[in-house]
């Protein structure tokens, strides 16, 4: 058994077949787009940072980009502070791609996001038991960076990734730490970015507050329930698109059997 065989596969992503890989990271992105990991007005990385991120050739980046653009996703803004913007959140083509992009691996993603649960409760009772009074710091400030991010969606991405990467040194297990990580971005369709809107944020903003008191105050059993709540944050946008998509989904309108006349 090769390596690549015996390797366990953590999360719900799978390697993209090279002949396909250009529309399947435009339906990746179009699911990204509709989750909020990526606004209206945002600029998106730049076509070398996504195919790193991505782990695709630039090529395949570009013509995902050129895919969106063609449906009116984004705009791509030539010259020295140019770049590719996101202009829509959501168009007629985002049913079929979203589905495309999610229901393949619907059922692997559902037992990667249980998974991530238990993992970030661990990590949290863990911290819980194990802080340090430098951890101790690096947490509060962690939690005041994200608040104060206000609503920059980049800012706040960072300030969010801060406060969980925080958390998870406070463990003093690498591995923990790593997997942590890891499993982010097999959530996020590889884009590191959780879901995100007003809403949102206004919730993560408050369970940040009190995940990072209760971790503080050795309170474990307290902050592994407070981290299963945050983390569910995620796992009920991804159902709420993914219901979405099912009930637009043409092949699923059923008819009555036995209809009866009026």
């Amino acid at each position: 058994m090769t390596n690549a065989e015996s390797e366990p596969v953590i999360g719900a992503l799978r390697p993209l077949v090279a002949e396909t890989a250009g529309a399947r990271i435009a339906d990746r992105f179009v699911t990204a787009i509709a989750l909020g990991q990526f606004v209206v007005g945002q600029k998106l990385p730049t076509v070398q940072e996504l195919s790193k991120l991505l782990e695709v050739s630039p090529t395949t980046v570009r013509e995902a980009l050129t895919r969106l653009a063609a449906l009116g996703y984004v705009t791509v803004q030539r010259g020295r502070h140019g770049g590719t913007v996101v202009t829509s959140q959501w168009g007629p083509a985002s049913d079929s791609m979203v589905r495309r992009a999610l229901e393949p691996g619907w059922d692997q993603l559902e037992v990667t996001l249980d998974y991530r649960s238990l993992i970030e409760q661990q990590i949290a009772r863990t911290a819980a038991v194990r802080h340090t009074a430098e951890d101790a710091d690096r947490i509060r400030r962690a939690v005041a960076g994200y608040e104060a991010a206000d609503s920059d969606r980049e800012s706040s991405r960072i300030a969010d990734l801060e406060v969980h990467q925080a958390i998870a040194a406070a463990t003093h297990n690498a591995q923990l730490a790593d997997l942590s990580l890891r499993i982010r971005r097999d959530v996020s369709l590889g884009f590191d970015a959780e879901p995100y809107s007003p809403e949102v944020r206004a919730r993560a903003i408050d369970q940040h507050a009190r995940l990072a008191e209760a971790i503080l105050g050795a309170r474990a059993d307290e902050a592994a329930r407070l981290a299963e709540e945050h983390f569910s944050l995620t796992a009920e946008t991804l159902r709420t698109l993914h219901t979405r998509i099912e009930s637009a989904d043409p092949r699923r309108v059923s008819s009555d059997p036995n209809p009866t006349e009026s």
